[in-house]
């Protein structure tokens, strides 16, 4: 049931708030958080270790995402002094 919550939440988080970068990166983590819960919740209750196993690569990638999300971040306020979502869509390379 509280996995479901955090779930719900971080969907609310990320549809309602689109111009914050570092509340959508919260959203995000908070959106895995919970996938992780239903993860070991499931695993415990039918009495397999597969979804321990999983959450493992899940914090993995939660990890990456994080860095490469803040490193984003960084970047852009660098540039332009802001950290809202639309100044993404003018980044050149």
């Amino acid at each position: 049931v509280l996995s479901g919550i955090l779930f719900a939440l971080s969907v609310i988080g990320i549809f309602l708030n689109r111009k914050n970068i570092v509340i959508l990166l919260m959203a995000i983590e908070l959106l895995l958080l919970s996938a992780n819960m239903n993860f070991v919740a499931f695993s415990h209750y039918l009495g397999n270790m597969s979804g321990q196993v999983f959450v493992f690569f899940i914090l993995t990638v939660a990890a990456a995402e994080a860095s490469i999300g803040l490193a984003i971040l960084i970047i852009v306020f660098r540039n332009r002094q802001s950290i809202n979502v639309e100044d993404l869509g003018s980044l050149r390379g």
